[in-house]
């Protein structure tokens, strides 16, 4: 029979609770949102979950699937592509390129340098078409990514961002895109960071207009349509004493280049400032060590895979409270990473923080005969 077992850690409390939380400034967009990525919390939202135009921000998905194909072995950053002639047309209409022709064979890292840093549609047509074999079947590896992803107001009908019945998305999906991209391929994101880049002798710089202005900040991709406004994904990386903070925010629909920069880098700047980052159980270390049933060990280790950080309003972290919800008994074998519980960090007065797996930091094997015969009967007894 399951029970619940509580267990209170002996974290400093507070006589007081929580203050209010701290309020956003005032921010010119028709949404937005800013993440903390350190702890995986949202800090300040205004319809984060409105659908929108997202404009070129969409080329955030493009690379994420052009990344997970370089991941795969599909494709290699040396391996030249075709420019179709349909990759060759995105230069109709004003749109950005990188200036690719139908006589030319880039590399894969040429094409992404092209779509990240200088948001060409041709590059992302011919990423696209070298990757999936066409622009419809590459757009149907997006959106199917999107529902990996769990994006429900996300859906895609092109790799640029051209405006289009149907292609939406929202501040908050546009933010998760991001974070996976940070997370998922680490070894490919210093390409948003990329102040400018020059192919066929013609040289552009980076949108993202916070690249020049806050070290911190390392990317990360720029958006326009007269639909979308002028939108930006920004992510800055910062160091504390204990340890560094990323934060990611999401601004749609500003009025121009210089506003969705200096709203993005007010939003940043707050969240930096008015928030602090608590690190409550480090990764991989055991959090509890309950008892195991017909286990080869006696105990089993439990804890966090990733450790637990949590964002609180600033100078409030000595308020928090932390409770270990899990099943019991724990019966062999118990595999690594197997989810066995929740660690749940609340506020004195009960106030949700965070819900954090719990998980089995190293396995258990089943005990032999005699050993499962003898617990077998003690649980039977008990």
């Amino acid at each position: 029979m399951k029970r619940l077992i509580a267990f209170l850690l002996a974290l400093p409390l507070a006589l007081s609770c929580f203050a209010q939380a701290p309020q956003p400034p005032e921010i010119a967009a028709r949404q937005y949102v800013l993440m903390d990525l350190s702890s995986g919390q949202t800090l300040a939202e205004r319809d984060a979950d409105a659908p929108a135009d997202p404009a070129s921000l969409t080329k955030l998905m493009t690379a994420y699937v052009v990344f997970a194909a370089l991941r795969d072995k599909k494709i290699t950053l040396e391996q030249t592509l075709p420019v179709s002639q349909r990759a060759w047309n995105e230069r109709k209409g004003g749109a950005s390129v990188m200036f690719i022709d139908t006589t030319m064979s880039p590399k894969v890292d040429e094409l992404l340098r092209g779509m990240i840093v200088q948001s060409g549609n041709d590059a992302s047509v011919a990423l696209a078409e070298g990757v999936a074999g066409s622009v419809e079947a590459f757009v149907a590896m997006m959106n199917r990514q999107a529902q990996a992803f769990g994006l429900k107001n996300t859906a895609f009908k092109n790799v640029t961002g051209i405006t289009e019945p149907g292609h939406r998305s929202t501040a908050r999906d546009m933010g998760i895109i991001a974070s996976r991209i940070i997370r998922d391929f680490p070894e490919y994101y210093p390409y948003y960071a990329l102040k400018d880049y020059t192919y066929n002798k013609i040289r552009q710089d980076n949108r993202n207009l916070l690249l020049r202005r806050d070290p911190t900040v390392d990317g990360m991709k720029t958006g326009y349509t007269d639909a979308a406004g002028y939108c930006l994904v920004a992510s800055a990386n910062r160091d504390f004493p204990n340890g560094k903070r990323r934060l990611l925010s999401v601004v749609l629909g500003t009025a121009s280049r210089e506003a969705r920069a200096s709203e993005s880098q007010k939003l940043l700047n707050w969240g930096y400032g008015a928030f602090d980052n608590v690190r409550l159980f480090e990764p991989g270390k055991p959090i509890v060590t309950p008892e195991v049933w017909k286990g080869a060990s006696a105990q089993a280790k439990l804890g966090a895979a990733s450790g637990v950080v949590v964002t609180v309003p600033k100078g409030e972290g000595q308020q928090l409270q932390t409770k270990v919800e899990r099943s019991d008994p724990l019966v062999a074998p118990l595999a690594q990473g197997q989810r066995v519980g929740t660690v749940k960090v609340s506020t004195r007065t009960g106030t949700p923080v965070a819900e954090v797996p719990l998980v089995v930091l190293e396995p258990v094997e089943q005990a032999g005969f005699i050993g499962r015969t003898w617990d077998a009967l003690r649980l039977w007894i008990k």
